[in-house]
């Protein structure tokens, strides 16, 4: 007789918001290293976490992999295309990966090279929530109960404001209307990170956003620690990796002048040729035939060496390498119109991380399609991020663009979301492309800045400009830390925080924030914030001086779209039989029409002259016949008494013959023929609605 099978499962609960938030274990993904599945109404998310049994050879840094996927038949749909099948990562899922990524990392033991893989499944997808925040409480979660070396757990939170009230995890309705859509990961009363876009949110006002999201974190964590106790595995050892400190020490006694020069060196390149003239020389006096030590093990002893003097000079003082004040912006330059051909460009320079912006404006054709969980959407701003190698003197591979790529463009678009102009008043789709020609830190703030006078070049009516700066953070205890303004590349290498804010003069409209430390308190997040604004408002003046509102005008170079609404029961009349009115306007004009069921037309002509051509048309063939206007009518058959006509649309009308000419006519055909186009004025309207037109008036 065969055996059934038996699973031992664990559950924990807690009533959040509007639904029971829901954490299980025990049936599902048994040989993972842990594995949870997180439920949220409809929604439920299979999250997973392994790790490889022995460590990673060869490498100084934390191989972690975050894999979140959204399976399309978790929203009862199956894939398009030819293959029909999830094929590779789309952005959002790309996006929600990081989301992952980013608060759980600094939570690892800085020492273990052990690689570890998150693999989050939607599996079940509620039309109302986004999967992505209870992806992140799951990896937290599998984290905690499995085996694996992990300092949490912590809390994802979503917060919405709609009107004054903050709401916990809201609707994606909630997100796209309210003023804020932030996600936050913490634990306790820290911070780990944040994620957010905001309708111009003032400081104080996203500091109690983040207060209300603080609320939740015990809530989560403690459901954690529950189930950690219910189905928990004890932490397995491992293997650290640490740089030698024989080696260290030898390095610091040899070498400790040469590193200080270093460190004094503001010049990025001159600064690295130094480093690798001093790493040559280091390998060939410390190392031997028999020596323990490799040459990687040598460059590591310095890099070391180096960010304890760069941290140390920061932190005891307030020296930074580009002698910067810890609050100072790095010099800028904005140019704009660079590009004689684009629509609109612009050239956006901060010390040595520079930012090229061109703007293309499309017609609704070149709307993005997006297909996900959602429904079916189409997006008519997007902003591409690039980051080739030689702007970091680097020689690699181009291949297509990477996680970072994706996520940086991302965060731009979203800083420039909120102030971009409603598609009934701006019918373009507009397509911003920031390629980075040089890169020192920051570059994703340096893109807004860049798109925001891009866009204004363009003369896309954008309501205010956007600037953006990158917060910095050296941190030996919560009472003991430097926030530095601006950071550039070796600060962003060996500190503690990336702290990137965006706005306008009036506040804020994108945040994104990552740690390297297991997190800060709610004081350095006001106090970054408070930075930001100052250094926000600085580079918007300077990019004032530029350019600082929309040209009035868009690029000659750039299509003429128009926008107009007709009767949905005069669409037919547009349209034609067999498409015929709608196929002589586009023969005609070389224009695009795209007719929507509700009545809205949109025509996209290369010049104004087309457009207003073809704008004509549309009117005539869609408009009730007004008395007293002269339209262009076909003459389709003659009588004794007149002469018929037909509108473009395809009614039908007569020409008396007393209104055919001033002169007494005796022969209609000695003026008009079968098939003449001619101007008539419409004269009359009976009782009937029958249609009176005058050939002598129309003169």
């Amino acid at each position: 007789m065969r055996a059934s099978l038996e699973f031992t499962t664990h559950k924990v609960s807690r009533k959040l918001g509007r639904n029971e938030l829901i954490i299980e274990t025990g049936k599902l993904a048994r040989q993972a290293n842990g594995a949870v599945l997180v439920k949220y109404g409809a929604t439920a998310v299979l999250v997973t976490a392994c790790m490889s049994m022995e460590r990673r050879e060869g490498i100084d840094f934390f191989p972690l992999t975050v894999e979140y996927r959204e399976k399309q038949y978790a929203a009862g749909k199956i894939p398009g295309g030819f293959f029909k099948r999830e094929g590779k990562p789309t952005e959002k899922e790309v996006l929600s990966s990081r989301l992952i990524d980013r608060p759980i990392r600094p939570l690892f033991p800085k020492d273990l090279v052990n690689e570890v893989q998150i693999v989050a499944q939607v599996l079940s997808s509620d039309p109302d929530y986004d999967p992505d925040v209870f992806a992140l409480i799951g990896a937290s979660a599998a984290l905690t109960i499995s085996n694996i070396p992990f300092n949490g757990p912590i809390a994802g939170v979503r917060v919405g404001k709609v009107g004054s009230e903050f709401i916990l995890f809201p609707t994606y309705d909630e997100q796209e209307n309210g003023d804020i859509d932030l996600c936050v990961a913490g634990w306790n009363d820290k911070i780990v990170m944040i994620e957010a876009g905001s309708r111009e949110v003032d400081e104080e006002t996203f500091a109690s956003a983040l207060e209300y999201a603080k609320g939740f974190f015990e809530a989560i964590t403690s459901m954690q620690e529950e189930l950690r106790k219910l189905a928990g595995k004890p932490k397995t050892s491992y293997e650290p990796f640490v740089v030698p400190s024989a080696l260290v020490e030898e390095a610091r006694k040899k070498y400790l002048d040469d590193l200080l020069d270093i460190t004094k060196t503001p010049e990025k390149e001159v600064r690295i040729e130094k480093f690798n003239i001093l790493a040559k020389r280091a390998v060939e006096e410390l190392l031997s035939e028999d020596s323990e030590f490799s040459e990687a093990d040598v460059r590591r002893a310095l890099s070391e060496i180096e960010k304890q003097l760069v941290r140390s000079a920061i932190l005891r003082e307030h020296r930074r390498v580009d002698g910067r004040r810890l609050d100072e912006i790095r010099p800028l330059a904005c140019e704009v119109s660079i590009l004689p051909r684009t629509h609109g460009s612009s050239l956006f320079t901060r010390g040595q991380t520079q930012s090229l912006c061109i703007t293309t404006l499309g017609t609704k054709a070149d709307e993005q399609m997006i297909e996900g969980l959602e429904e079916e959407s189409f997006k008519h701003f997007m902003l591409h991020y690039s980051f080739p190698p030689f702007s970091v003197g680097e020689v690699k591979p181009i291949r297509g663009p990477g996680r970072r790529e994706i996520g940086h463009g991302a965060l731009a678009e979203r800083a420039l979301r909120y102030v971009m102009p409603p598609k009934e008043e701006f019918p373009y789709t507009v397509r911003v492309v920031s390629e980075i020609l040089e890169s020192n830190g920051s570059s994703s703030m340096a893109t807004a800045c860049a798109a925001s006078l891009s866009l204004m070049d363009a003369g896309v009516p954008i309501r205010k400009p956007v600037a953006g700066i990158a917060i910095g953070l050296i941190k030996e205890s919560d009472t003991d830390y430097v926030l530095l303004t601006d950071i550039a590349g070796l600060e962003d290498h060996y500190g503690d925080m990336d702290f990137k804010v965006a706005g306008t003069r009036d506040g804020i409209t994108a945040i994104q924030m990552d740690l390297k430390v297991d997190g800060i308190t709610m004081e350095m997040v006001r106090s970054a914030l408070n930075l930001a604004k100052k250094a926000r408002l600085e580079v918007l003046e300077v990019m004032d001086s530029v350019l600082s509102s929309p040209r009035p005008e868009i690029s000659p170079y750039a299509p003429r779209v128009a926008v107009v609404e007709i009767p949905e029961y005069k669409i037919r009349d547009l349209i034609g039989p067999m498409g015929k009115n709608i196929k002589k306007i586009i023969s005609e004009t070389e224009v695009t029409i795209d007719v929507d069921p509700s009545g809205q037309v949109t025509v996209s002509a290369p010049n104004n002259e087309a457009l207003n051509r073809a704008l004509e048309m549309i009117d005539v063939l869609t408009s009730e016949p007004e008395v007293g206007k002269i339209y262009e009518v076909k003459i389709t058959r003659i009588v004794n008494f007149g002469a018929f006509c037909e509108l473009p649309s395809g009614r039908e009308g007569l020409i008396h013959i007393s209104e055919i000419a001033d002169a007494f006519v005796s022969n209609i055909e000695d003026y008009v023929k079968v098939g003449d186009l001619v101007r008539a004025k419409l004269i009359k309207i009976d009782e009937l609605g029958r249609l009176n037109f005058s050939l002598k008036q129309a003169k």
